[in-house]
């Protein structure tokens, strides 16, 4: 992002980031979805911590839990939201691949997910994602790459 009088890169502090994610009026309809809510950013460690109102009459297989699918998306949903984080809000970050271990069932309700930048490269950006549930146990835990992309490029 530029200063349009001086043409200098404005540099967002984490509150500032994060009150912009929280007055949004164009969240995504998947981040609706998925009921995501931006809870910290930390720019330094580019990190993010989010909520996801995880709603039973949207989001449950036939045993009840909340379908694996639905869970890939929001760690996806952590991870790229981080990649947007560490560049800055200059930057999207495409998700080239991922992967996705799941360690417990996932119920209904508040869950913690946390989003982190390994490495954010010109070409590539290596990225985590953990989900939690309210009790604080690990659910789910993803690695994954992406495209850093320019805002300007972004179509």
């Amino acid at each position: 992002m530029t200063d349009v009088a001086s043409d200098t890169p404005v540099t967002l502090t984490d509150e500032a980031i994060l009150e912009r994610f929280l007055r949004t009026k164009n969240q995504p309809t998947g981040s609706q979805t998925l009921g995501f809510r931006m809870v910290s950013v930390n720019q330094a460690e580019k990190m993010v911590e989010v909520e996801f109102e995880a709603r039973a009459e949207l989001l449950l297989n036939p045993m009840k839990q909340i379908q694996g699918g639905y869970l890939c998306a929001m760690l996806d949903e952590c991870m790229s939201v981080a990649c947007m984080v560490a560049s800055g809000m200059t930057a999207v970050a495409p998700t080239l691949e991922m992967k996705t271990s799941f360690f417990r069932p996932a119920q209904p309700g508040k869950l913690k997910g946390v989003g982190k930048v390994v490495r954010w490269g010109r070409q590539v950006a290596f990225t985590e994602g953990e989900l939690y549930d309210a009790e604080g146990r690990l659910l789910a835990k993803a690695t994954g790459t992406a495209i850093p992309t320019p805002f300007t490029r972004y179509k």
